[in-house]
Formats: C-alpha cells, structure tokens, sequence
C-alpha cells in the first residue's frame, strides 16, 4: 500500500527543478479561482501548438466518438478541450493543495443521500467514474464527503510519487495499484468506497468489445463487473463538472439495478453508457488525449489513428 513518505535521496539535485514546480503550483493555487482560470485556458492554447501529436489524437478521437458534429463544431470543441486541459493543472494544485475549507466554499454535492443509504447498510461503494480532467478535485471532494481508497497508477519518479499519494490522500484513506485487484475485493468487502475509471484502453487482457460513444468495438475492460460482484457490493456513478458560474459539482447518481448480470458484454456495455451519458454533459471537460480505440478486435485490423 503506497505511503507519502519524504526520502534523502528526494533531495538529490536531479530532483530540484521538480521541487520548484511543484512549489510554483503551490504559490498559483493561492490566486483567486477566477484568475487560474483565465491563466489555465491560455496555458492550454499554448499546450495546443507544443503538443502536436496529443492535439491529432484528442481531434481523432472526436470524429470517432462525435461524428454527429459538425466539423467547425469539433474544433472548437477541440480548442475547448485544451483549455480545459491547462485548467486541469490548476485543478490538480487544488485538490492537492487548498485546504479542507476552501475546498468546500467551491464545491456542490449532488446525491449525498446514495453514499448515506449505502453507508447505513454497510455496504462496499464502487465509484464507476472516469477520466474528467477534474478527476484529481473528483476524489478530494468526495473524500471531504466520505474519505475512501483510490486506484491509481504508480510514478517512477520519487518526487511525483510522494506528490501524487500525499496529494491524493490529503481527504481521503489510502491507495491502491490499479493491479492490485485482491486490494480492492478486501477495500470493498471492508465496506469501503473505492474510486475506478474503466474508461482508458488498457489492452485485449480482461477485455471485451462493445459500444463506446459512435465506435461499435471498443475495447472495455471487465473489472466492473469483478468488483462489483463482491458481496454487499453496490455501485454509484461518480464524477465531478466545473459550473460555468464557476466552481464545481460532485455527481454521485443512484446505485446500478441488477448489476452485474452475468454477461461480461452486457456490463462493460452498461457502464459505457453511463460513463458516456456523464461525458455527453460537458465533453470538454473529458480527456479526449489519449488513443481510447487504439485497441481493435482483430489484431490485423488497421489503426483508427492511422489516418
């Protein structure tokens, strides 16, 4: 189980660039909220002509997802999204950095009462969410609700990984390898409330294709349903929007009737449309960065990203 613990070796001079990032982030979460914002959308302007190949993916992945839209419309759902982009690394600053009280002057909660009703019944929560480029704030607000477990994916560097599991567990109680599945039956069964975003492509391993927005095969993964077949287990959607008024609403919405059910098609369907229903509220909040269809049914099959 990771633990935010300070090291000698974190003092090394290969580390001291980061260190002052990290310290630069704090100083500009201090700004009024407004002000990270305006300063957070040009950041992403500006992300947009460095970061070539993620724009041609986040575009791609648009006209896969969205072909609906109109083209002129997708681009500017596009430049949206990279604003949304250098607003999220004020974002991040903010859920690891503001305290307990700030946090809740910016923040709405709308269906405490699931978390309430799952609570009295001791039951495990599975939290289906999935990657808003609010996700970080997503678990700093529903920890101040109820502190719970987080999966993530470890960092290699030592710095960013005392940043990310001090950050990360500020509200909430410890974290979990995104591997570590017997970690998150014994959370679960615990009564706990455990954050998970299947949302990603993590490959053909433990995976189906179905449905994903307008791409028909899209590689899921089953770990839904796995952990959602744990006894007294009750799955709540969960995600966190930035109002246009400004500040932010945690969603947690009514748990999943008769889930799962038993076809691991069926499920991973099931939570595609609900992560999709969440993601059609406000798309340029979502990360659109990363190649969510790389993964085709055939191995043979041409790239989606190949065009």
């Amino acid at each position: 189980m990771p633990s935010a613990h300070l090291s000698l070796t974190m003092l090394h001079p290969r580390y001291w660039l980061l260190w002052c990032g990290l310290g630069l982030l704090w100083l500009l979460v201090q700004l009024p909220h407004p002000w990270q914002m305006a300063i957070g959308r040009r950041l992403g302007r500006i992300a947009m002509r460095l970061l070539k190949r993620r724009v041609q993916i986040a575009r791609r992945n648009l006209q896969l997802a969205l072909p609906e839209l109109a083209a002129a419309e997708r681009e500017r759902l596009l430049i949206a999204n990279f604003e949304n982009v250098g607003c999220a690394v004020f974002e991040t600053g903010m859920a690891w950095f503001w305290s307990d009280r700030r946090m809740r002057r910016w923040m709405q909660i709308e269906g405490e009462e699931h978390v309430r009703h799952a609570m009295a019944g001791g039951s495990g929560m599975l939290l289906l969410s999935c990657h808003f480029m609010t996700l970080e704030l997503n678990a700093r607000m529903f920890g101040l609700l109820q502190p719970g477990v987080g999966v993530y994916r470890p960092n290699d560097n030592p710095v960013l990984e005392y940043a990310q599991v001090r950050g990360r567990t500020r509200s909430n109680k410890y974290l979990l390898d995104r591997g570590d599945i017997k970690g998150m039956i014994k959370a679960l069964r615990k009564g706990e409330a455990l954050w998970y975003a299947p949302d990603h492509d993590y490959g053909r391993h433990a995976s189906v294709f179905v449905p994903f927005f307008a791409v028909e095969q899209s590689a899921t993964i089953t770990g839904t349903a796995t952990l959602a077949r744990v006894k007294n287990t009750v799955v709540l959607p969960c995600y966190t929007l930035r109002l246009p008024q400004g500040g932010y609403r945690l969603v947690i919405e009514a748990p999943l009737a008769d889930f799962p059910s038993g076809d691991d098609h069926l499920d991973a369907s099931r939570s595609n449309q609900v992560i999709e229903a969440a993601v059609r509220q406000s798309p340029e909040q979502y990360m659109w960065l990363h190649r969510r269809f790389k993964t085709r049914p055939n191995k043979d099959d041409p790239s989606l990203y190949s065009v």
